[in-house]
């Protein structure tokens, strides 16, 4: 090349690229914070639509009132699907059975009627455990099998009867008694200013995210929700590991159970139904992939907080039952599909 068409060539700048700045700050601000992002916005709508009056002492008890069974029931089922077992579907037979045993051993008192709830739990967690972590079980065909046949066990045993505490009581002062704590267990105010569901609600989640973020078992339980062959190659005794996840998930179901019989004052089959799909959409909408490996419990307790503050904002509106279920259904579609969009432009789905 001559001099001269040396000077004259010059070189094209070369481009820059440009594809990390196309991610929105939304899209980061989202994948980082999650659903509290849809948490402040739902508060800041709730403010406007309630005109001041939102964060009144009995707007909150209200919200977390509500939320307050799924909240129990919500850490044991993200164990479940952090583990990479999609979901349980066998939650409601466990609320059930659980309120059933309690009430029925109400004159052994109310400490001994309440571990025998919570053990009917551990039982269940046990057999689900076994089956899906040994023999390798469906971890959605199992769960729902179970789920058909204790509903049955319970009708049969008990003729499809509810039962009731004060009349499953003894005539004696000790057995009366322990029938109006069970009783009192949902309607107890601490202080006068939040109910004993709500704190143990916030008790089982504080023990859940301990044990998810500060023990070896829930780096494991990570390590077979992200890769279930790997797992196993690195030592970890994954079948023991699924019946702990499901023992827990058992205890949570448990718990819950026993609070919604005190609540509605009545152990019935029926308790606790629909319960399976309210826990999933909150371990969902806090983050967490039905395929296992990611999300975490502060996410959880986030998709729990805001299912209750959209129910009590629609509520502000004044929508009825049917269009409360079609607006918390466009939100949720509208909250997965806001997460899964932005972990894919960010490289993380």
């Amino acid at each position: 090349m001559s001099e001269v068409n040396k000077k004259e060539y010059k070189p094209e700048a070369p481009k820059v690229d440009t594809r990390k700045t196309e991610i929105s700050k939304f899209s980061i601000i989202f994948n980082k914070l999650g659903i509290w992002v849809i948490v402040i916005m739902l508060l800041i709508l709730g403010m406007i639509v309630s005109k001041g009056q939102f964060f009144t002492a009995s707007n909150i008890q209200s919200i977390l009132e509500a939320v307050a069974l799924v909240g129990m029931i919500a850490p044991g089922m993200f164990f479940v699907v952090y583990c990479g077992n999609m979901n349980d579907m066998g939650i409601p037979s466990t609320m059930a059975l659980a309120g059933m045993m309690t009430v029925q051993s109400i004159n052994l008192g109310f400490p001994a009627a309440i571990l025998i709830g919570i053990l009917s739990g551990v039982l269940i967690g046990v057999i689900n455990g076994f089956m899906i972590g040994k023999l390798r079980a469906n971890a959605i065909i199992w769960p729902l099998a179970m789920n058909l046949f204790i509903s049955g066990v319970i009708r049969v045993v008990w003729g499809g009867k509810q039962l009731y505490a004060d009349k499953v009581a003894r005539d004696t002062e000790s057995a009366q008694r322990a029938a109006e704590t069970f009783y009192s267990i949902s309607r107890t105010y601490i202080g006068g200013i939040i109910s004993l569901m709500a704190i143990v609600m916030l008790c089982m989640m504080l023990l859940a995210w301990f044990i998810h973020s500060k023990t070896s078992f829930g780096q494991k339980v990570k390590i077979m929700g992200t890769n279930y062959e790997v797992a196993k190659c690195s030592g970890i005794n994954t079948v023991k590991v699924t019946m702990m996840v499901y023992i827990f998930d058992g205890i949570c179901a448990a718990i819950g159970g026993i609070f919604y019989a005190a609540l509605r004052k009545t152990a019935s089959y029926e308790n606790g139904t629909g319960y399976d799909f309210t826990a999933l959409t909150a371990v969902v909408l806090g983050g967490a992939l039905l395929g296992g490996g990611k999300g975490s419990i502060v996410g959880t307790f986030g998709g729990v907080i805001a299912y209750g503050i959209l129910n009590n904002v629609l509520s502000w509106i004044g929508l009825g039952t049917y269009e409360k279920y079609l607006v918390q259904g466009l939100v949720f579609l509208f909250i997965v599909w806001l997460n899964t969009y932005s972990n894919r432009k960010l490289g993380k789905a």
